[in-house]
Order: structure tokens, then sequence, then C-alpha cells
């Protein structure tokens, strides 16, 4: 293997990506192709099944997976602070050093940096939980969890549901429920402040000529509204998309195409890499821009000149 070593890190790329995609064509000449099949429907990964049903009226309160997955979000997120609270130590251990950096974060980057330091000392809590929450929220959601009940398999007599990944961020409901808590705040917060008149005046920047106030705030106005979906939306697409190429990428699309030899590319050569990018950056990053919009969208609405 000494020619190998000596090879640049390109041509060793190239060579490892060969040899990939000629093992692919080898086991498709093999196995050939079954054909396409129209019974796998993908979506059902995403369908929220009732496993309690819980009906008041036209209320639906049913238990589902998206309940599971927000009450392990939530569990999680009391017994990492409670722990650590009670664990601190003088010289700290890994776990809290990386805890205590997450709170750095939240405490100094986010909330500090977006607001003053009173609207800070009073928000700081409110943004911490949600930071975090969402944060274990979408990390849990790549952690495969029996939760397919379209799929079971047998475990000594008993119906066990697959293995599957789900992220309750994923549905647009939760998300847009975080959304309206933060977009009613923030404009509870200016009135607090400026008063309804004086909030509302602050939509126009100061020294806008008169003839420009109107037509500025209107789309200040509109912009507001805006926010609702964009904060929504981003975080929901972004984690239904890494979920949905997760979910191809891993063996979704072999089964839609019943090529069983693209597996071998497609899960050694996208599916891992990039459950590794969702898992590292995107659950982090995703949770640290809701957090700091929220802070600045705070911290705008109490500032003391319009924006």
């Amino acid at each position: 293997m000494t020619w190998f070593k000596n090879l640049s890190t390109g041509k060793k790329v190239a060579l490892v990506l060969g040899a990939l995609f000629l093992i692919a064509i080898i086991i498709g000449v093999a196995t050939g192709s079954a054909g396409k099949n129209n019974e796998y429907q993908p979506q059902n990964e995403f369908k929220l099944d009732p496993w309690v049903s819980i009906k008041i009226g036209g209320l639906d309160l049913s238990i589902n997976k998206a309940v599971l997955y927000l009450f392990l979000a939530a569990t999680f997120t009391c017994i990492a602070m409670v722990y650590i609270a009670k664990r601190m130590q003088q010289k700290p251990n890994n776990v809290q050093t990386a805890v205590e950096a997450a709170y750095d974060l939240t405490n100094n980057n986010i909330t500090r940096g977006n607001m003053d330091p009173q609207m800070a000392a009073k928000w700081f809590p409110f943004v911490a939980t949600l930071f975090f929450f969402i944060w274990f929220s979408n990390l849990i959601g790549y952690l495969p969890l029996p939760t397919n009940s379209q799929e079971t398999f047998n475990l000594f007599g008993l119906e066990i549901p697959s293995f599957a990944l789900y992220a309750a961020t994923a549905n647009i409901s939760v998300p847009l429920v975080l959304t309206l808590v933060v977009w009613i705040s923030y404009h509870i917060e200016g009135v607090r402040t400026h008063g309804v008149r004086g909030y509302f005046a602050t939509f126009i920047p100061a020294g806008t000529p008169s003839g420009m106030r109107v037509p500025i705030f209107v789309i200040e106005l509109i912009s507001h509204f805006v926010r609702i979906i964009s904060l929504s939306v981003r975080l929901f697409a972004n984690l239904l998309a890494g979920h949905l190429l997760i979910l191809f990428m891993a063996g979704g699309l072999v089964v839609l195409l019943g090529l069983a030899a693209l597996g071998v590319v497609t899960t050694a050569i996208v599916a891992v890499p990039f459950y590794l990018f969702e898992v590292v950056l995107i659950a982090t990053l995703q949770a640290f821009i809701f957090a700091t919009l929220t802070s600045i969208y705070l911290g705008g609405a109490t500032a003391a000149e319009g924006h």
C-alpha cells in the first residue's frame, strides 16, 4: 500500500470514489433491478398517526410521535440544566465545559449582544430556554427511535414499531407556535416601552421625509408579519430537508427505484457525510439562528430610536 500513501489527496479521493462506483456496477449487474416500487411512500415517515386518540369537540389533542419528541426535548433540556447546576465544579469536566460554553454563547453573544443590559437580564432565561429546547429537539431528531407505527417487527410476540428518524421541529406546527410566542412577546415589550403610538412610530426611521412615511410604515408593518413566515419556515424547512435527504440517500431512493446497487454509492458517499453534517452543524446552527433573531426582535422593539 506504499503506492497509495504516495498519492496526492485528490487522487486518493478519486480512487476511492472510483472503487465505490465500480462496486456499485458489479452489484448492479449481479442483482439487477427489482423495478420501481410504487407501494413505498416516503412521506409516510412524517405522517402523525395517533397513538392515544384524544379529541375534545373539533380539537385534536391526540398523542403521537411529535408529542413524544417534544416531551423528550423538554425533558433533556430540564435534566441537562439541573444536572449541571447541581454538579458545578471548580475544575469542570468535559460535559460541564460544553454546557458552560453553550451558556456563555446564549448569555453574551445571543442575548447581551442584541439587547440592552436590562432587557438582557429580563429575557435571558427565555432566550436560553428557547435555544436549548430547539437544540435538543434537533439533536434528538437524528437519533433512530422506534416510532414508525406503520412498519413493525415482531419481538417476543410483541409488534414493535420500526426505528425511524423524526424531529418535532420538522413539523411546521412546532416552529410556528414558537414563532408566534416570540412575535407576540416582542410586540408586547415594544408597547410597554414606548406606548402604543410611540411603538408604531418606531416603524418609521428618524429623519424620513413626510411623503415617504406612509409607504415605509406599510412596508415595515408587512415585514413584521413576514417574520412569522421566515422565522418558522427557516427552522422547519432546514430540518425537513435534511431528514428527507438522509431518508432518500440512506435507502429510500434504493427502495423507490428497486436498484440495490445504488445503495452502495448513496449511503457511503452522501448519506453518512450528510448525516454527520446535519448533526454537527445544522442542529446547532438552526437553534442559534432562531434564538439570535428572537433577541434581535426583542432588542429592536425596545430600542430608543426607530429602526
